[in-house]
């Protein structure tokens, strides 16, 4: 199936906390919209890889992902490789998505530092023809990249998705079908809402997600760019 978005992250849970929003509110848009976890999460303290697999499936279908897919990278050994780069690489020819989506590139876990630069470069040699001659799949490219802001980023996000109450509701509820992960649920809650009001403030609604992109944004119309300045 060829998605509009298709959102990358290391472990089961991630894509949810960092972008489940976005992803929720294209799916309610029509779009098709759809996760890839690099690794099973075998590593967490908490929870072994089945069950976390049993609620991945249960948080997809709350936020009404068209496709998810694990590239059966070992946790705890994600590495900007050729090896993962393949994996990556045809899961994007696969899927052939118009936006893909990363976690920030500054975070405390090792995979999840590692994450956007794999899936970066791989984005890249999925663009050439003579990669890896026999891999199959035609030769294929993202038009869009967009990195996941969090609090581990110096500066304020290049743009922020509003994310409606409702919308919200639903990425508390995606997140907290993790049970294993997440077993203090009020406290969980409390932390995704106060992190999404921090966002919404920024463009004076009641939650959103942070993001950024490298590329210059082009503007048609003064009169129609969003938000007050005074």
């Amino acid at each position: 199936m060829e998605l509009d978005l298709l959102a990358f992250a290391a472990h089961r849970d991630d894509i949810e906390i960092t972008c489940g929003g976005a992803l929720i509110r294209g799916a309610e848009k029509g779009q098709k919209v759809g996760a890839c976890d690099l690794t099973q999460g075998e590593m967490g303290t908490l929870g072994s890889a089945r069950e976390r697999e049993a609620e991945s499936e249960a948080a997809s279908k709350i936020m009404g992902l068209a496709v998810r897919v694990n590239a059966r990278i070992a946790d705890a050994a994600v590495f900007n490789v050729r090896e993962q780069q393949i994996r990556v690489v045809e899961i994007l020819r696969r899927h052939r998505p118009k936006v893909v989506i990363l976690p920030g590139p500054e975070q405390r876990h090792p995979d999840h530092r590692i994450t956007p630069q794999l899936v970066f470069d791989a984005c890249f040699f999925a663009g050439l023809e003579k990669f890896e001659p026999g891999l199959g799949g035609a030769k294929f490219r993202p038009r869009k990249i967009l990195w996941c802001h969090t609090s581990f980023e110096a500066g304020k996000p290049g743009f922020v998705v509003d994310l409606t109450p409702d919308q919200m509701a639903k990425k508390v509820a995606a997140v907290l079908a993790y049970a294993t992960q997440f077993p203090d649920r009020p406290k969980t809650e409390e932390w995704l809402r106060a992190r999404a009001r921090g966002y919404g403030l920024m463009i004076g609604t009641t939650y959103g997600e942070g993001y950024s992109q490298r590329e210059v944004m082009q503007v048609d119309d003064l009169l129609a760019i969003p938000g007050t300045s005074i």
